[in-house]
């Protein structure tokens, strides 16, 4: 099982890139577990500068924006 977390205040961007992550999982048949992180010490202390990011097992994949749902693809079968 993935461990995704999907950093970001909870803004319409970051619910969309939960959903994302959610739908492309289901696509792949992959098992993820998806954790939400909203507060502002930890996005920034994960390293996440600019909002919506993602991690995928600890390691951050993307930072700002929607993400492409190609790459997501990808970062979920790696």
């Amino acid at each position: 099982m993935k461990t995704v977390k999907v950093y970001g205040p909870g803004c319409k961007r970051c619910e969309t890139t939960e959903a994302m992550v959610k739908d492309a999982a289901a696509k792949l048949g992959v098992a993820v577990e998806v954790e939400k992180i909203t507060d502002a010490k930890s996005i920034a202390m994960a390293g996440v500068i600019s909002t919506p990011g993602i991690s995928v097992d600890g390691k951050l994949v993307h930072a700002g924006g929607l993400p492409d749902a190609a790459k997501l693809e990808g970062w979920l079968r790696a």
